[in-house]
């Protein structure tokens, strides 16, 4: 399968870069084909300035072009794989940005047909995504707040990929109160998930 591994943090040596490692390694020892991008140490610009405001939708070939490797291994993937750290409820400002910039309409989403419609969702090549996160809320916590980052990568998202996709999260949480025994259980479970992939 054609992955596609997302990664944002700002620290190369935080838990987050051990679970991307873990995951390049699980999926490599399963024969995909990876192509990872870490949005940091990329130098990925996640501000959607003013003159792609204004081409957004009527001349969005200019922001496609702007970012175009990144739509073109979105658009490569048949998998989708993000690994963060959920601050504030959803994720970094550096990956929404990405979102921002490169799912853009004719890429991830046609622009909805008509008032009171939702947009039609354009990545039906992704039958597959997974979300790898930590936070430092509990769980119940987030269950009481409905969980707004799961919420928009499994609800709200879901509906630009292939109808068929599979979707999974994996999430550790109270992450600033985790012991060493807890992360290596974290990194153990995202390590059997992904190698049933």
């Amino acid at each position: 399968m054609r992955i596609l591994l997302i990664f944002c943090h700002p620290y190369e040596e935080s838990y987050g870069a051990a679970l991307f490692d873990c995951a390049q390694s699980a999926l490599a020892a399963r024969g995909h084909d990876v192509r990872a991008l870490d949005l940091y140490r990329d130098g990925f610009e996640p501000i959607l300035g003013r003159e792609e405001w204004l081409t957004y939708i009527g001349e969005t070939e200019k922001n496609i072009a702007a970012v175009k490797s990144h739509v073109d291994a979105l658009q490569w993937a048949e998998g989708l794989i993000l690994i963060y750290p959920t601050w504030m409820y959803g994720p970094p400002a550096m990956l929404k940005g990405w979102m921002e910039r490169v799912w853009l309409p004719g890429v991830a989403f046609d622009v909805a047909p008509g008032k009171h419609k939702r947009a039609v969702g354009a990545l039906k090549n992704i039958r597959l995504f997974i979300g790898i996160t930590t936070s430092g809320s509990p769980w119940w916590w987030l269950r009481l707040v409905r969980d707004p980052g799961r919420s928009l990568f499994m609800r709200a998202q879901r509906v630009l990929f292939h109808p068929l996709c599979r979707m999974r999260w994996l999430q550790l949480h109270n992450m600033n109160h985790t012991t060493q025994e807890d992360r290596a259980r974290f990194l153990n479970k995202v390590e059997r998930a992904l190698s049933k992939v």
